[in-house]
């Protein structure tokens, strides 16, 4: 696969990883525009290599969302939505309920809980491959998951009684 065909057909998953992480839709468009970038200036080391593209892109979005937090800059926030593509002869209220309720709970987590949420259950990564991409222990990863949960629990507990409703 070449890089245009991996921007074309990549970018709507990198764009849900990134909102998740930013809570904004702009903020995440920029995140895997200067992701794509890095990875654009990669691409002679990541052509010899298999064209690992996506590992690279997702890692450089980590990254600089890590690089975000440390300036402890204030963003501008401008809330937004990223569009799915639905089928429009079903009804999905009952998942899109469950995303916005997601949203929410997500938005009243830090930064680093927030990621750590995304990169263990999205991403599904382990605790010392979240701790490598965030640039911190493993023990920080555990503690951020356990108290990013910990806040989940308390600020959306309805939001946990659906998902375990779904699992059924």
């Amino acid at each position: 696969m070449d890089f245009s065909d991996f921007v074309r057909t990549r970018t709507p998953s990198l764009l849900r990883t990134a909102f998740l992480l930013t809570g904004d839709r702009h903020l995440a468009e920029d995140l895997v525009q200067d992701a794509l970038a890095r990875t654009h200036r990669a691409i002679r080391r990541l052509s010899g290599d298999g064209g690992h593209y996506e590992a690279y892109t997702r890692t450089a979005m980590y990254h600089l969302q890590v690089s975000r937090w440390r300036r402890r800059r204030v963003a501008e926030s401008l809330p937004g939505e990223l569009q799915e593509i639905a089928d429009p002869s079903s009804d999905h209220s009952g998942r899109v309920s469950l995303q916005i309720a997601l949203h929410r709970a997500l938005s009243r987590l830090t930064p680093r809980q927030r990621a750590v949420l995304v990169l263990r259950f999205f991403e599904d990564r382990s605790e010392g491959e979240a701790a490598d991409m965030l640039g911190c222990s493993v023990g920080t990863v555990k503690s951020q998951t356990n108290k990013a949960l910990a806040r989940l629990r308390q600020i959306a507990p309805d939001l946990i009684e659906t998902v375990k409703g779904t699992d059924r």
